[in-house]
């Protein structure tokens, strides 16, 4: 919440009221998120965003694909170069209210030495990267971008495989706002800010042999 929301808030006459509707609707909200906890230990892909349990669908071949590019080239990075962790898909990152399961997302080696190899439930990533899809986009640039701002994730990438395009953003930690650092095409480099000198071509996310050839720079 920004200090204007929180002063327009403030402002309303039935502030009280609203807290304590707000309160017992988090109680009830809690005990779904237990349900959820459960639920996907099945392993069963979900997210629980703003009390629902949202199912996550089938994607299509571009999108599996772009993931799969991009994991395999940050994560060998990070492995060959001591830099952290990095998964992909179904691990479920726990912040206040929600759960998410990012498409990519990074650790550092200060929060991944903190892992446990029976840990489902992760902290906020140095570094997540949603690819969209029709069935996505809309949480992937609204509820999913203001909840990584607010808890610190401090680069967020936002891939479009359909266009060959990637929104980088970089956090502004006194905001808790994302500024976009730039937005890249296929004939493009993008350079993380969080994966120490990781640089690569944007077209190796979306072309298996421009991936292939990518990591063999990498490495």
């Amino acid at each position: 919440m920004t200090a204007l929301d929180l002063d327009q808030l403030m402002e309303a006459p039935n502030l009280p009221l609203l807290i304590e509707e707000a309160k017992v609707a988090l109680v009830v909200e809690s005990r779904v998120r237990q349900i959820f906890y459960k639920f996907i230990q099945n392993g069963r892909s979900a997210e629980f965003i703003n009390g629902k349990i949202i199912m996550n669908s089938p994607v299509k071949e571009r999108h599996w694909t772009t993931v799969g590019n991009l994991y395999r080239l940050l994560s060998a990075y990070a492995i060959k170069n001591k830099l952290g962790r990095f998964a992909s898909e179904k691990a479920l990152i726990t912040l206040t209210r929600n759960d998410y399961e990012p498409d990519v997302c990074f650790w550092g080696v200060v929060k991944a030495a903190t892992f446990t190899s029976e840990q489902m439930q992760h902290p906020a990533p140095d570094l997540i990267v949603e690819v969209l899809s029709k069935g996505t986009a809309k949480r992937d640039r609204g509820i999913k971008y203001t909840d990584y701002a607010a808890h610190g994730v401090s680069e967020y990438w936002i891939v479009n495989p359909g266009k060959r395009i990637v929104e980088q953003y970089v956090l502004d930690p006194e905001m808790e706002e994302y500024e976009l650092k730039g937005t890249f095409g296929a004939d493009d480099f993008i350079q993380s800010e969080q994966v120490q000198g990781f640089r690569i071509p944007v077209r190796g996310m979306f072309d298996e042999q421009a991936s292939v050839e990518a990591l063999a720079e990498l490495l």
